[in-house]
């Protein structure tokens, strides 16, 4: 069954250590995605989300406009961060590893994000949607994101592992109607 992403309700975040002595967040604005939740079968399900590089904001614009250019995900050149499921891995009735792939600069890496099934509900307006919460670690130098300088007192700033953490709300399309053939007289 066919899910759309619920953009007003949906939140891709990251965050990564600045200077070894804090934590700087971020999200991306606008992404697009297919997911194929088999609430039967959910081993089955699958997910395909586009992530627009220049959507990157983390409230701070010299640090986006950084982030942005060429030492990082030089958006000019790759425009969207891509993930595609592969497979996944149901540990409970409410809990699963997705395995896919994550495309960043044209490198494309295996990542296994974490998910959490929050359930359903039916809205005002007669639609259902879903909700769930995923994870993940990263090195970002696996994808070729490795501008740091090192600090004068010793360390880096900027530390390589990024936490991934999004949250969704799908919204359940309607299932096609049957059409009847004619059958000619």
């Amino acid at each position: 069954m066919s899910w759309n992403i619920d953009v007003g309700h949906s939140l891709i975040q990251f965050s990564g250590r600045h200077m070894m002595v804090s934590t700087v967040r971020g999200r991306f604005d606008k992404f697009t995605g297919t997911i194929e939740f088999n609430e039967q079968r959910p081993e089955r399900t699958t997910v395909e989300v586009q992530i627009d590089a220049a959507s990157l904001n983390s409230n701070y614009a010299e640090r986006d406009n950084h982030l942005r250019s060429a030492d990082f995900l030089n958006v000019e050149k790759y425009p969207y961060l891509t993930f595609k499921s592969k497979r996944v891995e149901l540990i409970d009735s409410t809990r699963a590893r997705l395995i896919g792939d994550l495309t960043i600069r044209d490198v494309t890496r295996e990542v296994t994000p974490d998910v959490e099934y929050r359930g359903q509900a039916k809205s005002p307006w007669n639609t259902v949607s879903a909700g769930f919460t995923a994870t993940t670690k990263i090195n970002r130098k696996d994808w070729g994101l490795a501008w740091n300088m090192i600090l004068e007192t010793g360390g880096i700033l900027v530390g390589d592992e990024i936490t991934i953490n999004i949250e969704l709300e799908l919204v359940k399309q309607a299932e096609p109607v049957a059409q009847l053939e004619a059958v000619p007289a």
